[in-house]
């Protein structure tokens, strides 16, 4: 599974091990170094994947007049 079909909370679980195995410093160097690279490869993938979220979420936001509309969450941010 590639980092991009993974779930993000599958990726949030193999950060969790990588993180578990780069402090208990048992492993030989250059698997220390991959783990890291592959840590900041599954960091960047989650970080796109909540940008992307974040652009499609739709807040309820309540009108003066009592009503309630969908404002882009950008917007109420701001």
């Amino acid at each position: 599974m590639t980092k991009k079909t993974m779930k993000f909370e599958e990726s949030m679980e193999r950060l969790d091990e990588i993180l578990q195995k780069l402090e208990s410093g048992d492993a030989p160097l250059d698997e220390l170094l991959k783990l890291y690279a592959e840590g900041v490869a599954l960091i960047r993938a989650c970080n796109e994947r909540l940008e992307n979220a974040e652009q499609s979420v739709k807040m309820l936001q309540m009108q003066p007049d009592g009503s309630v509309a969908k404002v882009d969450f950008k917007a109420v941010e701001e």
